[in-house]
């Protein structure tokens, strides 16, 4: 088994497995998948993740595809660092392997110069033509004409919030806040064509990479407003030297008038999807940042702070 043999022949790795004819080391690989990096007979490594068997539901259907078609598409676009897709099957997906590295400032840069032209690659619509996921979660990427502002609340924002009232990770205060930044979405601005996103790209999705590069993984691939990928870099603490794959992302292409403002509206999807997958833990975050992004609109004071008109009652 050596990686010519597994490019013509992808359906015969799950048993080489099973016969335990590959190395197999454990890996990082995320909260969600069971990962591996196989060694094969020539020498060359590659990464594997599966649904893992200690899941208490079942793997989604197209799961793995949709990633893989994620994965294709962004790599067309001739721009930035994404493994090939060595093997797409129903409960296992195999890309090349990265050999890790370590964040530096220049590599920042690069990656911001090569992020600008991703995006600049666009997209025939927002959302795509396979099915969405995003973590566990499902992904509405059904094709649509926009405009952005529209789309984003309907197909990125109502639908994760709906989950998470409905598993009581939000109240009645935090729903009105999010509905409250779905009416004002337009008013802040920003549409523009769909451009070719990763659309999870928070900093654990950054791979730096051995060879000076920032490789994309674990792609929610659709097309989208930039702004979305770039204000998910600010999350969770941020990517290491953030301001630099900015700056050079910003000489490639120039952000609208008002992008800062507009980052809270674009996290707000991640979070939400935090809430709807693991619960109460984030409500304060969405909380946070959807007054900010009502602050953004000039719905709501400098402050942040709701003023006593701004309770609302649940419906």
């Amino acid at each position: 088994m050596d990686l010519a043999y597994l490019r013509a022949h992808p359906e015969h790795l799950p048993t080489f497995r099973t016969h335990q004819r590959i190395r197999e080391t454990p890996v990082a690989g995320g909260s969600i998948c069971t990962a591996t990096r196989l060694t094969l007979d020539d020498g060359h490594s590659i990464f594997a993740k599966t649904w893992p068997e200690s899941a208490t539901g079942h793997q989604p259907a197209h799961f793995f595809a949709s990633e893989a078609a994620g994965l294709r598409w962004l790599q067309e676009a001739n721009a930035v660092a994404v493994p090939e897709v060595i093997v797409a099957l129903p409960n296992l997906l195999a890309l090349e392997w990265v050999e890790p590295g370590e964040p530096d400032p220049r590599v920042a840069e690069r990656f911001g110069r090569e992020l600008a032209a991703l995006h600049r690659a666009g997209a025939p619509a927002f959302g795509a033509e396979w099915p969405g996921f995003i973590g566990t979660l499902p992904a509405d990427n059904t094709r649509d004409e926009g405009p952005w502002s529209r789309w984003f609340v309907e197909r990125r924002l109502l639908p994760y919030l709906r989950m998470s009232v409905d598993n009581g990770a939000l109240g009645p205060v935090e729903r009105k806040l999010v509905e409250r930044v779905a009416d004002r979405a337009a008013a802040l601005g920003g549409d523009e064509p769909p451009a070719r996103l990763h659309g999870d790209l928070w900093p654990g999705n950054l791979l730096w990479g051995h060879d000076d590069r920032i490789w994309l993984v674990d792609p929610a691939a659709h097309g989208g407003n930039r702004e979305t990928d770039l204000a998910q870099l600010a999350l969770f603490g941020g990517a290491p030297h953030l301001d630099h794959i900015r700056t050079a992302y910003n000489d490639v292409w120039p952000l609208a008038d008002g992008w800062r403002e507009r980052i809270p509206l674009h996290q707000l999807h991640l979070l939400l999807v935090h809430t709807a997958l693991f619960g109460a833990a984030y409500r304060e975050a969405v909380a946070r940042t959807a007054r900010s992004a009502l602050v953004g609109s000039g719905a709501l004071p400098s402050t942040g702070e709701l003023r006593p008109t701004d309770r609302w009652r649940p419906r």
